[in-house]
């Protein structure tokens, strides 16, 4: 591959486009239309640098990486987790904190302790099996949920559940709180395998710069 090709960087739709942005602007790429909440572009340029950057849903972010249609992506460890895509996690950036926690009423922590057979609501079924099962060693029934898992708990859908959880707020409000911390999440920097090896140069003083200026 030529050195001018332009490197493709997948960034996860929300609130960490503004903060990696802000990153990259102290390493010297600019990329202002990106930040421009009416554009309907796509693709957006750097071509002073031969970077070229998309936006996508978090989700697929680890996807578009491990196929190569981009050669970077930045996204939540959270993300990385539930998807398991075959990608190199090269640096975390240390923003977009929070905590991946099993939550549900006080009473339910009983259960935890017994480690008897309980019913999980997760939005990450992925990161809750692995946790249950191998981790705990606690065999449990996992229910998919897309929307507000707080419900499952509150209208007896599942025991606990498996969520993001950053000041606690909303569990307080609602009668849950915190049972078990399953691990800390926050923004890194993914990097398909094959894209390592042909552009390691350019990669690693990609990386390298972010490092520097967190």
């Amino acid at each position: 591959m030529s050195a001018e090709r332009d490197l493709t960087i997948a960034l996860g739709k929300g609130r960490l486009v503004d903060q990696t942005m802000e990153l990259l602007g102290k390493c010297g790429i600019h990329c202002e239309e990106m930040l421009d909440k009416h554009t309907r572009k796509l693709i957006f340029r750097d071509q002073k640098h031969h970077l070229r950057f998309f936006l996508a849903k978090g989700p697929d972010v680890p996807t578009y990486v491990e196929y190569g249609a981009a050669d970077i992506g930045i996204v939540g460890k959270d993300t990385i987790l539930e998807e398991n895509r075959s990608v190199y996690e090269v640096l975390d950036l240390g923003f977009g904190k929070c905590r991946m926690c099993v939550c549900g009423p006080k009473e339910a922590r009983e259960l935890l302790n017994h480690r008897e057979m309980i019913r999980v609501a997760s939005k990450y079924p992925r990161i809750a099996r692995d946790y249950f099962y191998n981790e705990r060693q606690q065999t449990v029934d996992i229910i998919k949920l897309n929307g507000s898992v707080e419900l499952g708990p509150i209208v007896g859908l599942s025991d606990v559940i498996v969520d993001i959880v950053e000041t606690g707020s909303t569990l307080k409000e609602n009668g849950l709180e915190v049972l078990e911390e399953v691990c800390p999440l926050s923004a890194r920097v993914i990097v398909n395998q094959v894209s390592m090896q042909l552009e390691a140069e350019r990669i690693r003083s990609l990386v390298g710069q972010m490092r520097a200026h967190l």
